[in-house]
């Protein structure tokens, strides 16, 4: 389950993370008024205007926006509030994801492997700042940065923390200025309060409808339909397609304890994809 950003960043503050101030607006006047509240906070004029939507790219799509008055965040927050945003995924004259650079210049790339048994260790929080390449009251910043980000990532059983860029202040203070967080499904009943927080608009219609029937189900951008009992039958049925010229369209798995009820859910699920 994804989280908007600012669930994520209010759920990490929770934990000691550093974030930015900000509110959430449903309209411009409602924007107008939190611009408001903030420059009292924090004495600047200046905002920044963001779609919460789960997708990458909303700057170049249109849904970050720097407003310089009250007047411009009213402007720029109504013609986000009523665009249809198309977040660019590629680009023609190419670029350099994480999986680039870790070919191309595989130095600029720190790891720290955590053993769930022990935990993040200090050493291993400080190795991040170091490499960094921080000293002072930044270094010891970015300790306790690290730390926290890996008490709330195990506190709230998350299986991924995005938090790009992170930000060091000129008085030295490390905070996150965006924050994309994943929760793991299956451990959604041990938290209710981040449960509340799902957004079923941000999902595919079809995905939430199988989850509501106690089915697992993927939808693919192939063109042959899979319902299979049983996740590591499902995998290798996808395989067996996929080495037979095929395409699978979907990963559906009713489970291995699926009834007839459960079974005719799932047809119907599947012929829903005309493609």
């Amino acid at each position: 389950m994804n989280l908007h950003e600012y669930q994520a960043k209010e759920t990490l503050a929770k934990f000691g993370v550093q974030i930015q101030r900000g509110k959430v607006a449903a309209t411009a006047d409602e924007a107008v008024e939190a611009a408001k509240s903030l420059t009292e906070e924090t004495g600047t004029s200046w905002h920044v205007i963001k779609a919460q939507v789960h997708a990458g790219g909303r700057g170049k799509g249109g849904g970050v926006k720097l407003a310089k008055s009250l007047e411009e965040v009213k402007e720029k927050s109504g013609d986000i509030l009523g665009m249809q945003l198309v977040t660019p995924q590629t680009k023609a004259e190419g670029g350099m994801d994480i999986e680039e650079v870790a070919e191309k210049h595989p130095d600029k790339i720190f790891k720290e492997v955590i053993d769930p048994a022990f935990g993040l260790q200090g050493f291993q929080a400080r190795r991040v700042a170091f490499n960094l390449g921080l000293s002072g009251k930044a270094f010891k910043e970015m300790v306790k940065f690290v730390s926290a980000l890996y008490k709330a990532y195990v506190s709230i059983d998350a299986s991924l923390f995005e938090i790009n860029p992170v930000l060091k202040t000129s008085d030295d203070k490390i905070m996150a200025v965006d924050a994309k967080v994943t929760l793991d499904g299956n451990a959604l009943f041990r938290h209710p309060d981040l449960a509340a927080l799902r957004d079923e608009r941000e999902e595919d219609p079809t995905e939430v409808e199988a989850g509501k029937a106690g089915l697992n189900f993927v939808k693919l951008d192939g063109n042959v339909g899979c319902m299979v009992n049983g996740a590591g039958l499902a995998m290798a049925t996808m395989d067996m397609i996929k080495l037979s010229g095929g395409s699978p369209a979907n990963f559906l798995d009713v489970g291995g304890t699926a009834d007839a009820e459960r079974v005719e859910k799932a047809f119907r699920i599947i012929l829903k994809d005309e493609g």
